[in-house]
């Protein structure tokens, strides 16, 4: 198998799109080549870049989850930096489209629908599709491995910046096949090109890469974690941790009222999921959802990753607590008076609010929506 050559590696067969340009980048520390290079030294050889541009978390990284990052300069560079993620736009504002002409894509995605960095992806293919700016996606591979489709498709009126577009929960596209999908399906009509990746087949997941696992965010610190996201991130629309504030985010999952983890763990191991398994947990978290409180909980463990259902085990796990804690398990309510609660933002539905859902008949009515978008989705692979 060729070695995995990403995007960024491969710019200076792609000069020819800098060629008297002004060059901006949108980047964070999973912007880097195979041979350990940032995207940012990268392109500062084959381009004049100007100016750095950075979703959440920031473009070194340095933001929490939900931080709004002002204008600065880049202490490495000197280039100004702007914020993909202001608290009052995650847009492209006039001023930032005042200092390029041609703007870089460079992210590693996680695969999950809930990935703000789609969001981001997704704004920056219309604004520069409305203001004549040239737009090259630095493609990368999915790290759940492209094939495996999980989730109904986000349904109408439920967009939003965790849950930008009509794609399931687990999506099986690159950022670059992403981007093309937009740019087709919304006929925005962008300048785009996709500088695909080489030695990548379809339905390679990150450990077969040969590469580095760097963390896209501070709370996703391997592939294993990726993988459980897909599933475990509809806790943080809930009372329970998902784990932030421990060493295992999105694999450790408790709350103070649960009691009995080996009942917990024992009741999920019960429903034979395949490819993965729950052991009792208890934790306290040092930072976010019950800071300084001992929780009870699982640790979930992938077993199979290609066995393994996240999403189902998500949903099983959910309903396991609601069903178990009924008088202290709750849904966080809408973060705006009137609004949504933010799990039904996260699943792209509002069938989790209703009190009597079953796991069993969301994953069944997910199977239409899978199929569908696995035709749909076909007529963008570049791999």
């Amino acid at each position: 198998m060729p070695a995995l050559r990403c995007g960024a590696d491969r710019l200076g067969e792609y000069k020819h799109l800098f060629k008297d340009a002004r060059v901006g980048l949108v980047t964070t520390p999973t912007g880097r080549t195979s041979d350990g290079r940032s995207t940012i030294a990268a392109l500062q050889q084959a381009a004049d870049l100007r100016v750095l541009l950075g979703p959440e978390h920031g473009v070194r990284g340095d933001g929490a989850a939900g931080a709004f990052i002002p204008q600065y300069t880049d202490a490495a560079t000197g280039l100004p930096v702007f914020s993909l993620y202001g608290k009052d736009s995650k847009r492209l504002t006039p001023a930032m489209l005042e200092t390029f002409d041609v703007l870089v894509y460079d992210i590693q995605d996680v695969g999950s629908r809930y990935y703000t960095f789609l969001s981001t992806l997704a704004y920056l293919i219309e604004d520069c599709a409305g203001a004549g700016k040239r737009l090259v996606v630095l493609d990368r591979p999915d790290p759940l491995g492209g094939e495996i489709i999980e989730g109904t498709t986000l349904r109408p009126g439920m967009e939003n910046f965790v849950g930008c577009y009509p794609l399931p929960t687990r999506y099986a596209l690159t950022i670059g096949e992403f981007a093309q999908m937009v740019n087709a399906e919304q006929h925005f009509g962008c300048d785009l090109t996709v500088v695909s990746c080489t030695g990548w087949q379809r339905g390679q997941s990150a450990p077969a890469w040969g590469t580095p696992w760097i963390m896209p965010s501070p709370n996703i610190p391997n592939y294993e974690t990726a993988l459980l996201y897909v599933g475990t991130c509809l806790f943080e629309g809930t009372n329970v941790s998902e784990g932030r504030g421990t060493a295992a985010p999105f694999a450790v999952i408790g709350a103070p009222y649960i009691h009995d983890a080996e009942a917990l763990a024992a009741a999920f191991n019960a429903r034979g999921l395949p490819g993965i398994c729950a052991t009792p947990y208890y934790f306290t978290p040092t930072f976010s959802k019950h800071q300084g409180q001992l929780c009870g909980g699982v640790h979930l463990h992938v077993l199979d990753a290609d066995a393994v259902r996240p999403l189902s085990a998500g949903l099983i796990l959910l309903e396991l607590i609601r069903d178990t804690c009924p008088n202290d398990f709750a849904l966080l309510p809408p973060h705006t008076e009137g609004g949504r609660p933010f799990i039904s933002l996260l699943a792209g539905h509002r069938e989790l609010e209703r009190p009597d859902w079953t796991a069993a008949e969301l994953i069944k009515a997910q199977a239409p929506d899978e199929a569908a978008f696995a035709a749909r989705k076909a007529a963008y692979h570049l791999y």
